[in-house]
């Protein structure tokens, strides 16, 4: 079935502001509450949030098979256990529903009234259920830039690093939408010429900058995904900050590596871009050399172009872009993850969310961290107001965008956003 909804040339009757990250081409998934205290599925065009629960009900999708209640549930899940080709033709009658050529809607005053907000009027929900979580350590760059700073400069690359796509099981209880602000987590540490612990507020408190897919069912327990089918179990992609907590993990990632320093938080961008809308930003990733096993081999362009940024804004101050870096760096691809992770037979479900692992650039403005950015704290960066910063002080907020563009038409993720908070005090 053709995308129909990537027709560059497609315009909608919804206004669209010039540089939005949501043309009629994106219709991205989300879930949100309206300003009724109503929670319902919805898509994006321009700074219009669509309940698509109203559509539903208004019998907008008549002609595809779709439960009743499908887009009046709190997460995406459901819809996205339908898999491919559902997704596909409500993203195409989605984009034919607002053609600026079809009058259905757009002369309907009264189901309009019903189905449309201001982005301003909504309150953004996490889109999915995430039942399992994965990080993966895909960038090479940035792979190499923590191997110097740590171990022998020589051989930054751990000696696996260049066969396997290398990840860990992370925490889902603790990711959350743009929006909700972190606190600064307690751990123990080992100061610097310190043969003792101490137990105390993180000092190092770090941004990584991200993305990350969503699954839906991919298999059964003990069935691998081969490589030429892994994408047609990923829905989409978010944008992701993975907060670390660098003093803490420092010291506790000795044999097992991360734990406490990085499940504190994990915030994402609240609407999911699918695979179909990212289609026409196809390129190729790295050279992969060695060549990898054949489970893991896969021809034509399966990277994205993506541009990314990050900000840290101090409270009451401008923000300062810190960072600008893209997607098509990571090393290993999202299907290249996908079929390792199922390679043993791991079985992967609806909702499911794997990171990409920071995202860094060759260059050093292009590093997704500030571990790298000020290569460990000996170089701290200047931000607009004269601060400095080696990691993050309370009170500063990090935002983290991505948008693709080409033939005219912005793709783009809208951005995550978080503010970081004094440690936690029960009352």
């Amino acid at each position: 079935m053709p995308i129909s909804a990537n027709n560059p040339d497609r315009k909608s009757w919804i206004n669209v502001p010039e540089n939005s990250d949501f043309p009629i081409q994106n219709i991205p998934f989300g879930v949100f509450i309206t300003k009724d205290d109503v929670i319902t599925i919805g898509t994006r065009i321009g700074n219009c949030a669509i309940d698509m629960g109203a559509l539903q009900q208004l019998n907008y999708f008549e002609g595809i098979e779709l439960t009743d209640d499908m887009f009046m549930q709190d997460t995406l899940n459901d819809f996205i256990s339908d898999g491919k080709k559902t997704w596909r033709m409500v993203r195409n009658r989605l984009a034919e529903l607002f053609d600026e050529t079809n009058p259905k809607l757009r002369d309907n005053k009264e189901h309009r009234d019903i189905v449309i907000f201001d982005v301003k009027h909504i309150e953004m929900q996490l889109p999915v259920l995430i039942g399992d979580y994965t990080d993966f350590y895909s960038s090479k760059e940035h792979a190499t830039n923590v191997g110097k700073m740590f171990r022998d400069p020589e051989n930054a690359l751990l000696p696996n690093w260049l066969y396997v796509p290398v990840g860990y099981h992370g925490r889902s209880s603790t990711i959350i939408p743009s929006g909700i602000s972190v606190n600064r987590p307690m751990g123990q540490t080992l100061p610097n010429g310190e043969t003792t612990p101490v137990f105390g507020p993180s000092r190092s408190v770090d941004f990584e900058l991200e993305t990350a897919f969503i699954t839906t069912d991919a298999n059964i327990m003990g069935e691998n995904i081969p490589i030429s089918e892994a994408e047609d179990y990923i829905f989409g992609m978010v944008l992701m900050n993975d907060w670390s907590a660098r003093d803490i993990q420092k010291w506790e990632y000795v044999p097992l590596g991360p734990f406490l320093a990085k499940n504190f938080a994990t915030s994402i961008s609240p609407w999911i871009i699918t695979m179909d809308a990212l289609e026409p930003f196809r390129t190729k990733g790295p050279k992969q050399d060695p060549a990898p096993f054949p489970y893991l081999q896969q021809k034509g362009k399966h990277n994205f172009d993506i541009n990314l940024e990050v900000s840290i804004q101090p409270e009451n101050a401008e923000e300062t872009v810190v960072s600008r870096s893209n997607f098509k760096y990571m090393y290993w691809s999202m299907t290249q993850q996908l079929a390792h992770h199922t390679s043993n037979g791991c079985r992967v479900n609806s909702g499911d969310m794997m990171g990409s692992g920071t995202i860094s650039g060759p260059t050093p403005d292009s590093y997704g961290s500030l571990l790298e950015l000020t290569w460990g704290g000996k170089n701290p960066i200047k931000l607009n107001d004269g601060t400095e910063r080696k990691f993050l002080n309370d009170g500063d907020t990090v935002i983290m965008r991505g948008f693709c563009k080409n033939n005219g038409v912005r793709i783009g993720f809208g951005e995550v956003s978080s503010k970081l908070l004094p440690p936690f005090v029960r009352k």
